[in-house]
């Protein structure tokens, strides 16, 4: 259970990086882009990327609370 876990954050972590991009030039302490928060339409790789970091965020999440019952 616990390589499990372990194999879910790496995955967690690269897709994270991986999303990075996004935020590009949106830096708050520089005053960032003014399009940070309107609604884009991802599409494609992004969308894909997208949920499957949903989709393990959740794996991870349920993994931590059953490896501390």
């Amino acid at each position: 259970m616990l390589t499990v876990l372990m194999i879910v954050s790496i995955l967690l972590i690269v897709l994270v990086l991986l999303q990075s991009e996004k935020a590009e030039g949106a830096s708050i302490i520089q005053g960032g882009n003014s399009d940070l928060f309107v609604n884009r339409k991802e599409r494609g790789g992004e969308l894909f990327i997208t949920r499957l970091t949903y989709v393990l965020g959740i794996i991870f999440f349920v993994l931590c609370i059953i490896i501390n019952m």
